[in-house]
C-alpha cells in the first residue's frame, strides 16, 4: 500500500510539474511549489509540491477603504489614482470597493476553524482596475493592494502584521474581455475569485505528514483537476 501511494504521488508530480502557473500570493515560501487549500487555485513553476493548511479559526473580518484614497472615473489607459473601478455602475466607489473585498475575504475564509479564533484586518491600499478604454483594447493588470493584520479574536492581541499584501491578476482585454462578460465572468468575478485566493494562503501555512501526501494523491485522483493553464476545476 505504501507503495502505491508513493507511486501516484510521483506520478502526480510530474503530472503537476508540466503546468503553467498562475500569480501566487505575496508570500509564497517558495515559487516552485503547489498550494492547494479547500479549493485554492494550485500554483504550479517546478516540481516541489506543498499542501496547505488553515492556520486560525476566522471569527470576523474587517474592511477599511480610508476615504482619504483618490478616486477617478476618468476613462483613460492609466488614470492616476487609488481606486478605479469599472466593475458596477458610478456610485459610491468607496462602498462598492468595501463590498467586494468583503465577498472575496469571506469567501476565502469559509471553513477556517481550526486554530486560534482570529479577527482579520484589512485596510485597502490600491484598488486599480481597468477603464472601459484599457479593457475594450490592451487588457492590462488589476492592482490590488493592502495591509492585513492579524488579531487574537478575544484579547485583541495582535498575531500577524500590519503587513503588505500585493494581490495583483491579469486583465483580460479586448476580444477576450467581452467573451468573459458574455460568460459572466465579469472584473467583479474575477477579483473577488482572486482575493478569496489569496486571503486562503495569507492565513494558512505548510501542512505536512500523511495527510498532506493523501490530500494531493485524493485531488489528483479526481476531487481536482489540474490543467496546462494551472486552474484547478
Amino acid at each position: 500500500m505504501s507503495m502505491m501511494r508513493k507511486g501516484l504521488t510521483l506520478l502526480a508530480l510530474l503530472a503537476v510539474s508540466a503546468c503553467a502557473g498562475v500569480e501566487p500570493a505575496s508570500r509564497n515560501t517558495n515559487p516552485g511549489q503547489i498550494d492547494l487549500l479547500r479549493g485554492a487555485l494550485p500554483v504550479a513553476s517546478g516540481p516541489r509540491v506543498q499542501v496547505l493548511q488553515a492556520k486560525y479559526a476566522v471569527a470576523e473580518v474587517r474592511v477599511d477603504v480610508p476615504r482619504t484614497l483618490t478616486v477617478s472615473e476618468a476613462n483613460t489607459f492609466m488614470p492616476v489614482a487609488d481606486i478605479v473601478w469599472r466593475g458596477e455602475p458610478r456610485g459610491d466607489r468607496f462602498a462598492q470597493v468595501a463590498q467586494v473585498f468583503n465577498d472575496g475575504l469571506l469567501a476565502g475564509v469559509q471553513g477556517m476553524e481550526t486554530g486560534p479564533g482570529v479577527i482579520v484586518e484589512v485596510v485597502v491600499t490600491r484598488f486599480h482596475c481597468l477603464t472601459e478604454k484599457t479593457r475594450f483594447t490592451v487588457g492590462g493588470n488589476h492592482a490590488i493592494h493592502f495591509t492585513l493584520t492579524v488579531r487574537d479574536a478575544a484579547s485583541g492581541a495582535l498575531l500577524e502584521g500590519p503587513r503588505p499584501v500585493v494581490a495583483d491578476i491579469k486583465a483580460a482585454g479586448g476580444a477576450a474581455a467581452i467573451a468573459e462578460d458574455q460568460a459572466g465572468r465579469t472584473q467583479r468575478v474575477v477579483v473577488v475569485e482572486r482575493l478569496a485566493e489569496v486571503i486562503r494562503r495569507e492565513l494558512s501555512g505548510p501542512a505536512s505528514g500523511p495527510e498532506a501526501e493523501a490530500a494531493l494523491v485524493s485531488r489528483f485522483q479526481g476531487n481536482m483537476l489540474i490543467t496546462a493553464t494551472g486552474r484547478g476545476l
